[in-house]
């Protein structure tokens, strides 16, 4: 007998006419593993663009993810976590399949204010199946220092992110450019949708910024924003943002 919940069929009870690949279809559709999940690696795209893992990740937008499970919220003392995330983990919150589970399906009301834009998985085999590959994915070692910022050696805007990236830039001026910014990424740090670039790390954002210069990302508003800034302008705001606490 074929059980998967409330699916239960003797597979000897169907006619003989069935054919066998239509009932191999027919269990894997009842599987636990056939309920319509994405592939992991697929579902992690939506991670990556704020996250790294796997041996020497680095902190992007948010923290890296290696030795995830287990850890306490806000764990990790050279990340610049929200208030709201340091918080959860000093009142016992420990990253696990569960808690992970519940946190993913909408971020912002498991733990109020904490600024990470992603609006959540709804779908729980996604979740499920994300869950699970993270759990081994995550199991390698973080670089040295997370913290480290490197000057990019690969990548279509590597180039001209490398010449920013040497400059000391001006954080005062970065601030005094920043009410354009701010118009849209709260100063505050916490994120609606949009993202937060408080805190970034100045190799992130001068890279970001190059990649909307040169179309290698696609939201037009960046686009527009982006289009008459100097490298000098590109490097005070990098000094600015990386400079700030998220509150």
């Amino acid at each position: 007998m074929a059980a998967y919940g409330r699916y239960r069929w003797h597979i000897s009870s169907l006619p003989a006419s069935v054919p066998a690949i239509f009932i191999g279809i027919v269990l894997w559709a009842a599987s636990p593993h056939g309920v319509g999940a994405a592939e992991p690696e697929t579902l992690y795209k939506r991670c990556a663009t704020c996250h790294e893992i796997g041996e020497g990740a680095k902190h992007k937008v948010g923290p890296h993810l290696d030795e995830l499970f287990g850890r306490k919220a806000g764990g990790l003392d050279d990340f610049r976590y929200s208030e709201s995330m340091r918080a959860a983990g000093e009142a016992g919150l420990v990253w696990t399949a569960e808690t992970l589970d519940q946190y993913l399906e909408r971020p912002r009301d498991f733990i109020k204010g904490n600024r990470m834009s992603f609006r959540g998985m709804a779908d729980p085999a996604d979740r499920q199946a994300l869950i699970s590959w993270l759990e081994t994915a995550t199991q390698q070692a973080p670089a040295a220092d997370p913290t480290v910022e490197e000057v990019s050696t690969s990548g279509p805007v590597s180039g001209f992110a490398d010449i920013v990236l040497q400059m000391d830039g001006d954080p005062e001026y970065g601030e005094y450019l920043a009410g354009e910014c701010v118009t849209c990424h709260q100063a505050s740090g916490h994120a609606d949708g949009i993202p937060s670039i408080v805190g970034l790390p100045k190799d992130y954002f001068v890279t970001s910024l190059f990649e909307y210069l040169n179309n290698v990302r696609s939201n037009d508003v960046m686009k527009l924003r982006v289009a008459n800034l100097s490298n000098e302008e590109i490097a005070a705001l990098a000094a600015y943002f990386s400079s700030l606490e998220p509150q």
